[in-house]
């Protein structure tokens, strides 16, 4: 290993975790290689063709993976500079104050956080200020306390929504703007959904050609490769086979690449793993040594253990008249996150999606009730649709994991907590039933080409879960792996529970507090 193949910190993934790590390593003048195992994905028309990109998955990893009863299933991710936030529908919220203390369900316990929301919301602002959080403060009922605005106004409703919103207050819920990273040019401080930049192709899996998308290639890695050349380096098509210790076992002295069919070596004084929380365990895994026998940092046994991906349901309301809106994901709904109305803990969130296409419809199983539509099926939908995201908490289990049986990769996952996703859904049903829709609603199961239980891994968590006792947690409270001295992780992987908010902010937040840890210890 020649010594310019040392640098003082190596970031596995360029996604939203390891994009802002590499970003603030950059920016404080250290030496940083970043490997991403994808290329940059194209710009061209078929980002914002819907049956490319929903029903042939077009841009969604072609690995075959297994359930734990044999299946095979293509996992949701995504290898592009700017990992999955490349596909992802830039909501971005905090996790409120109640997901970082301990939440008690029918189905179990949602596990306290070691450090409380206090220590991440100086992150928090500074991350919305990175990533162009457009929203409001005030209108969420249940937001976590917040030392700044928004830096960014939010994106407004367009007609039909904003009708939306007032049957929905009529109804007596809280309608806020939904918290969007997107790059606009604000007037009169206004966030327009007519801007040329922006469309709804642009969000919830589509890949954005105009880059107004705040993802993590526009924000972190290009603004970081040009304006720090001399610090940032970026090796594409750069898959990390295995993590190699020194004679001592605690520290990483190899990083071993498989890039163009040939084999590389990298060392550096940091190694950052933000591959995605599946695939970073799958890492560590798959870097078992003498000194590591059942994965490298895993003498808790808890790697690739405690994974969760949130309860998740796309439903589909009909309008009774032809629904014009161009970009609809502006609004959310959280008067059920802390508690139901009728029960005594938390249930979930509801957010809009971007518009139905017919594509993505035709994939899927129409209802015999769809035949009242005056026009083909597909074309009607996507005329009148109205298309909303349910998240409720999934809670970790350490029998949910993935990993290896020796030939195979295997996602062992049983779901739980589906008493509070029954219950965001009826409250749905009842809020709509005062909105100008038809009075049925239509589940949706493709979403990126996948069924959204266990191939839908979009909101991936919790595999390397971070503590104070070594014996329950694979790293510390600053995201460093208790068993090895200079290994760091920068993704979802840390995340103890997962709440019911998009997780990116997190991300990003906690990256940005895992970055001033090593900057405060390199020096």
């Amino acid at each position: 290993m020649a010594a310019h193949d040392h640098y003082d910190l190596i970031v596995i993934g360029s996604g939203p975790g390891g994009g802002s790590v590499a970003r603030e390593a950059a920016a404080h003048g250290k030496r940083v290689l970043l490997l991403e195992r994808g290329d940059y994905l194209k710009r061209s028309p078929q980002n914002w063709d819907a049956k490319a990109v929903f029903v042939e998955a077009k841009y969604q990893a072609k690995e075959t993976w297994y359930g734990a009863d044999g299946r095979t299933f293509h996992p949701g991710l995504h290898y592009f500079v700017g990992g999955n936030s490349k596909v992802y529908g830039a909501a971005l919220f905090r996790l409120r104050e109640c997901d970082f203390e301990e939440i008690s369900y029918p189905d179990g316990l949602s596990p306290p956080w070691p450090l409380p929301y206090a220590a991440f919301e100086p992150y928090y602002t500074r991350a919305e200020r990175l990533f162009h959080v457009h929203g409001v403060r005030g209108e969420d009922p249940n937001e976590p306390p917040a030392s700044d605005p928004y830096p960014f106004p939010p994106v407004a409703h367009e007609p039909e929504i904003a009708a939306l919103a007032e049957d929905l207050r009529r109804a007596g819920a809280h309608p806020f703007h939904l918290p969007l990273g997107i790059l606009l040019d604000e007037k009169d401080g206004v966030a327009s959904p007519t801007s040329p930049c922006i469309r709804c192709e642009a969000f919830d899996g589509f890949p954005c050609p105009t880059n107004g998308k705040a993802d993590a290639q526009v924000i972190c890695v290009d603004p970081a490769l040009a304006a720090y050349p001399d610090h940032l380096t970026l090796l594409t098509g750069a898959y990390v086979s295995r993590l190699e210790t020194d004679s001592s076992g605690r520290t990483i002295a190899k990083v071993h690449v498989t890039r163009e069919g040939r084999h590389e070596e990298y060392g550096a004084d940091i190694v950052v793993v933000a591959c995605g929380a599946l695939s970073s365990a799958l890492l560590l895994l798959r870097s078992a040594s003498d000194h590591h026998p059942n994965g490298l940092a895993n003498g808790s046994g808890q790697v690739g253990r405690n994974y969760m991906r949130h309860n998740q349901s796309v439903l589909m309301a009909l309008l009774r008249h032809p629904n014009r809106t161009i970009f609809q994901k502006t609004l959310a709904i959280s008067d059920f996150y802390v508690r139901g109305p009728d029960q005594d803990y938390p249930l979930g969130l509801i957010q809009m999606l971007a518009k139905t296409h017919p594509a993505q419809v035709q994939g899927e199983v129409l209802p015999e009730w769809m035949n009242w539509l005056p026009k083909a099926p597909f074309e009607a939908l996507a005329e009148r649709s109205l298309s909303f995201w349910l998240s409720s908490e999934d809670l970790p289990r350490p029998e949910n994991r993935v990993f290896y049986d020796g030939e195979r990769t295997v996602l062992d996952l049983t779901q739980n907590n589906m008493e509070a996703h029954h219950g965001l859904r009826q409250q749905l049903k009842r809020l709509l039933k005062s909105a100008d829709v038809h009075p049925l609603l239509m589940e949706r199961s493709l979403y990126l080409g996948k069924d959204i239980p266990i191939a839908g891994t979009a909101h991936q968590a919790g595999t390397l879960r971070f503590g104070t006792d070594p014996a329950t947690s694979v790293l510390d409270i600053d995201c460093k792996a208790h068993e090895i001295d200079n290994l760091y992780v920068a993704d979802a992987s840390f995340f103890p529970s997962i709440g019911a908010v998009n997780p990116t902010l997190t991300i990003i937040a906690n990256a940005l507090r895992v970055a001033d840890s090593i900057m405060a210890r390199l020096g």
